[in-house]
């Protein structure tokens, strides 16, 4: 299967680091020509920068692919969490790929091609204490890309989203205990937490002129782990 990405522009957001980064970096690597979007470029959480970044993209002759990436995590009960938590959460995690995805669906349309990839969480499926907002956002993100696969069909614009499970990032790293790493590793059947690189080539494969038939779909990369506790 080969990827060619030449002559094609992608933007990722949170694209700086962890699954962001490894995203932008095969993207480069298979040819394309990368926007990578990060915090210091625009505030995905003010309608200012959100603003600013669509009009950015306003002013573009073509996005081929949109990769919306970027997020934030706060673990607070329901009885807890604030309004701005609440606020900054939803605005980065599903705001901001509402409105760039509308943004960017519009030059996708004109072009009559598109693919966009939102990145959500196993989170939408497999619920913890402490992440109702953090849940709640990416189970909207799913059904978003859902409708939103519908509306952009007609246009040769196909929309999906990946679910990663237990990805090690530099974060995971430092945040989660050893003992923990070693619980979550014996409920993942193939025994390996996920690489950044094994989300990246899922997105790959979506973002590619080899998919030509998928989309509205919910791709979960846990290495088996849903499907391990649902049985």
């Amino acid at each position: 299967m080969i990827f060619d990405f030449t002559d094609k522009t992608i933007l990722v957001t949170g694209g700086s680091r962890g699954i962001g980064a490894a995203i932008v970096n095969l993207f480069e690597q298979h040819g394309g020509k990368v926007i990578s979007i990060g915090s210091k470029d625009y505030d995905l959480g003010s309608n200012i920068g959100l603003t600013a970044l669509m009009a950015y993209v306003g002013a573009l002759d073509k996005i081929d692919v949109l990769i919306n990436n970027a997020g934030i995590i706060h673990t607070e009960t329901i009885d807890n969490i604030s309004f701005e938590q609440y606020d900054s959460l939803m605005n980065i995690n599903l705001k901001a790929p509402f409105f760039l995805t509308k943004a960017v669906s519009k030059l996708m349309q004109k072009n009559n091609y598109g693919r966009i990839v939102n990145i959500a969480s196993i989170a939408a499926n497999r619920v913890r204490s402490g992440r109702a907002a953090y849940s709640a956002s990416k189970s909207a993100l799913i059904t978003m890309s859902k409708v939103v696969s519908i509306e952009l069909a007609p246009y040769n614009v196909l929309v999906n989203t990946v679910s990663p499970g237990f990805t090690f990032t530099e974060m995971f790293e430092k945040n989660v205990p050893e003992d923990l790493k070693q619980k979550l590793l014996a409920k993942i059947p193939l025994g390996k937490f996920a690489s950044v690189d094994d989300i990246a080539s899922t997105v790959l494969y979506l973002s590619s002129d080899n998919n030509t038939h998928l989309t509205g779909q919910d791709i979960v990369v846990d290495g088996g782990f849903l499907s391990a506790i649902s049985g």
